[in-house]
């Protein structure tokens, strides 16, 4: 099969490199995002996926839609397929009917849940247990496509967006290639998306990050993780992201971990007592040894396993405890 591969950050960087080493495929050009700053020091880099493009063709349109040179290049391939996986722009109907099996695209969500640009952000924020990759066939919509196949992941209570990310980019590579082969064989049946089931996983924005304490305990942990490593309140006048954390109460010891849950006694006593005055929302209430500070939320405590103070590195919460001084009763946000 003859291939273009659409890609731009990390996690299309596994579909990329499996593409380009299945027997019978042929990735004759690779399309990324152009030349940007990134990093500390903003120099300009290529993206992940153009460092990994070895020795193929690579196209950086600034707007492929308006990019007559890259279309006609594109057109003069000829290929079976497109590839498009976290690319970064919208193709355009020309785009889409280049290809002999047309444009094919690995989404990081089980579809119809989840279209949009930040799927699995939006739904470890929105506390899913479980997630997954679909490949669909593109259209003129957004995540709209008729859809191949699926694959399935569940996601732990401590699992951030950056971990489970990894995790579907591998199955995103395994998924794609079963799916070429299914189309090239002729066996797939594309199943059309149910338009009523659809929910939406919009751009993040910048106020998404903003951490307030009068929600419950396990939606501030899923915020956290779900946004990692961009939580973010105040504390003491200046910025502090808020990078890990774990829900203290019975729902959630099973899943946290040993040397936590040996802590469980002194946890449950810090809930009787912060219960008892009614600490408000945001309030520290103590601290568990070797682990971090405990918040009072609005529906349960909260331990900052790593945080990350204006000016300073990452640090664990007990690092914090001891370096910041913390006193009972001291306010966050």
């Amino acid at each position: 099969m003859r291939l273009v591969f659409f890609g731009t950050p990390q996690f299309a960087v596994p579909s990329l490199q499996r593409l380009l080493a299945e027997p019978g495929f042929e990735v004759a050009a690779v399309v990324t995002q152009p030349d940007r700053r990134r990093g500390r020091g903003s120099r300009v880099e290529p993206s992940p996926v153009k460092q990994a493009a070895v020795d193929c063709p690579v196209f950086q349109p600034l707007r492929i839609k308006k990019d007559e040179a890259t279309l006609t290049a594109l057109e003069a391939i000829q290929a079976d397929a497109f590839v498009v996986v976290a690319y970064g722009q919208l193709l355009s109907a020309r785009i889409l009917n280049m290809p002999r099996l047309g444009c094919i695209n690995g989404h990081g969500s089980l579809l119809p849940a989840y279209r949009g640009a930040a799927p699995i952000q939006w739904c470890i924020v929105n506390g899913d247990r479980a997630t997954g990759m679909t490949t669909m066939q593109m259209n003129l919509g957004m995540d709209t496509g008729d859809m191949l196949l699926k694959s399935h992941l569940p996601i732990g209570l401590l699992d951030t967006a950056a971990e489970v990310a990894i995790a579907l980019s591998l199955q995103c590579a395994d998924l794609l290639v079963e799916t070429l082969h299914g189309l090239q064989a002729g066996t797939l049946r594309p199943e059309p998306q149910d338009d009523a089931l659809a929910t939406h996983a919009p751009l993040i924005q910048k106020e998404d990050f903003e951490l307030d304490w009068g929600k419950a305990a396990i939606a501030l942990h899923n915020q956290v993780r779900g946004f990692f490593p961009n939580g973010v309140t105040t504390f003491r006048g200046q910025p502090l992201k808020v990078m890990a954390t774990a829900p203290l109460g019975e729902s959630y010891w099973t899943e946290l971990p040993p040397d936590l849950v040996a802590l469980r006694p002194a946890a449950d006593a810090l809930a009787a007592d912060a219960a008892q005055p009614g600490a408000p929302p945001g309030t520290l209430v103590g601290w568990l040894k070797g682990q971090g500070p405990v918040v009072q939320t609005g529906d349960g405590l909260l331990l900052l396993r790593q945080v990350k103070p204006s000016g300073k590195p990452a640090q664990s919460g007990a690092d914090f405890v001891n370096g910041s001084r913390l006193q009972i009763g001291e306010l966050l946000g």
